[in-house]
This record gives structure tokens, sequence and C-alpha cells, in this order.
């Protein structure tokens, strides 16, 4: 049991090493290709931060194992807004402008509405999960339209300013463009061959640690871009961040991973995972129209989500190890 839990804490730390690495170097080269910032930030850096559930989960999958697979996915959603959203609004409460309300979550909640009647079979076919991917890329088609419709903004001079400060020259960014990618591969093989071999050895099934240590490991990098921005209070990329990162890991990961290999999902997947993760983004609606913070998502709310993600990780010890 050591080697496995020492593979998945090396594996969990270069994972978000060369996705950061990975980022800068991507970007840097769209950069010198002239690649307008704001492009880089939807499009590079978007996809970035969720490479490592993306190639952990495509690994999974060609491997045999759905649970870390769907797990990682879905967990990563349940992550994302009760445990990340929830650190980072107790830091700096979070405004929800209408904006997000009228678009961004209503699209939020189809895809999970989604999610829920794909699996409703236990089946994800390869033929659905080529669905979710046209939808991703219809989606993506249309957010970097309305991102050049737009005039110059702050999200625009941020991503400006970031640029600037990550400067490098072009042969050194190919260099950490492909030393990211295939550091992303191999501390994926390594991070899944350990949970697989974890799963094993407490006698657990492989979904139960996808939805615990893998996906709170992959979604390291939203954690730390969502404090920052709360720090810096940018509401609308701490917020965009997480809403951004649940669509690509429903359609995107879940889409390229039952492309790769089809997948039959354990029934508590449906009756509970997505349950509790459309219970979540519901519950940002609440948050929004001035439940327990008055249009935004305050420590009171903050508090709830970090409650609710302590009890459903209870449960899951609970229904492991409680017999």
């Amino acid at each position: 049991m050591v080697w496995p839990l020492l593979a998945v804490i090396l594996g969990l730390a270069l994972l978000v090493w060369s996705a950061d690495r990975f980022i800068d170097g991507a970007a840097t080269t769209a950069r010198h290709f002239g690649m307008p910032a704001l492009l880089i930030g939807m499009v590079i850096v978007g996809f970035g931060t969720s490479a490592p559930e993306m190639v952990v989960s495509a690994l999974a999958a060609g491997q045999g194992n759905a649970g870390i697979a769907l797990g990682n996915a879905y967990g990563s959603n349940i992550t994302n807004i009760a445990l990340i959203l929830g650190l980072t609004a107790l830091i700096s409460p979070i405004a929800v402008h209408s904006q997000v309300l009228r678009k961004e979550l209503p699209i939020l909640m189809l895809v999970t509405a989604l999610a829920a009647w794909q699996l409703w079979d236990r089946e994800l076919t390869r033929l659905e999960a080529v669905v979710l991917l046209l939808l991703f890329a219809g989606l993506m088609a249309w957010t970097i339209r309305q991102g050049l419709r737009q005039k110059a903004d702050a999200l625009s001079d941020e991503f400006e300013q970031e640029l600037a400060s990550h400067t490098m020259p072009l042969r050194r960014a190919l260099f950490w463009l492909a030393a990211g990618l295939l550091l992303l591969i191999a501390s994926s093989r390594l991070l899944v061959w350990g949970a697989v071999a974890i799963a094993q050895g407490l006698g657990v099934s492989d979904l139960i640690i996808g939805l615990t240590i893998v996906a709170v490991g992959t979604s390291l990098p939203e954690l730390a871009s969502s404090i920052i921005a709360a720090r810096r209070n940018e509401h609308d990329i701490a917020l965009g961040n997480i809403i951004g990162s649940n669509l690509f890991n429903t359609l995107a990961v879940v889409g390229i991973a039952g492309a790769i290999q089809p997948m039959v999902a354990d029934p508590e997947i449906l009756t509970r995972d997505i349950a509790v993760m459309a219970t979540l983004t519901a519950a940002l609606f609440a948050f929004g129209y001035g439940i327990c913070g008055g249009g935004r998502i305050g420590r009171c709310a903050g508090g709830l989500l970090l409650a609710s993600y302590a009890g459903y990780t209870g449960y899951l010890m609970v229904s492991v190890f409680g017999g």
C-alpha cells in the first residue's frame, strides 16, 4: 500500500506542476503567433486548468477503469462547487451577476440534466460521448464569438497583464508545451495506477477513489486560480472559472473518455453523485437570487457549501467502511 500511496502523491504533484508548465508554454506560443489575449485566456487557459481531469479520465477509460473516469469528472464538479467555491466565498463573498443567472447557470443545469439522462440506463455509449463532444464544440464556438464581439474589458486586460508577466522565447515556450504535455500523461498514468491499487488494497470500488482523492487532486488548479481571483476581488473570474470547469468536465472530459471506451456506470453515479451535483448547481441559482446572501455567494452560503461537501464525503466514507 505504501508504493501506491506514494504514486498518488507524486502523480498529483507532477500533474498540477506539469499543467502549469503546459499552460505557460501554450499561452506564450499562441501569443507569439498573434492570438488575442482574451482568446488565450478563454481557450488555452480554460483547457489547461481542466487538462488534469481530461488526461486522467481518458487514460482511466482506456484501461477499463470507468469508475475513475466518471468519478473524476463528476467528483471534480462536486468539489468545484462545494469545496472550492465554498472556500472562495469564505475568503471573499462572490457577487452573482444577472448575466450568469440568465446564461451560464441555465446552460450548466441543462448539461447536468443531459448527463443524468444519458446515464439513466447505466451506460455511456460512443454515440452519446460524441454528442457531448459536439455540444462542447458548439458551446466553445459560441463563447469565443461572444468574447470577440465584446470590446476590451477588465477580463481582457487581466489576461493581457498576465501574459506580459510570463514572456519567454518561442523555443522555450515550445519546449514547455511539449514537456508539459508529456509530463501530464506520465503523471496521470502514475496517478491512475496508484488509485486503482489503493482501491483494490482497501477493497473499495475505483469509483470512490475517483470521487475523492483523484477528484480533489485534479481540481487543485481551479482551487488556486479561484482563491487568487477572490483575493483580488475578481468575482467574475472566480465564478466563471468554476462554471467553465464544470461544463468542460461534463461535456469534454466525459465525452473524450466515452469516445475512447464506452462505459458501464455504477448505479450510485446517477442516484447519488449526479443528484448531488445537480442539487449544488441549483443551490447556486438560489444564492444568486438572494437566499443566504442577498444575490451573492457570501460567507453564509460558503459555509453551507463546505458543510455539504463534508456531509457528502462523510457519507461516502460511511458507505465504504461503515458496513
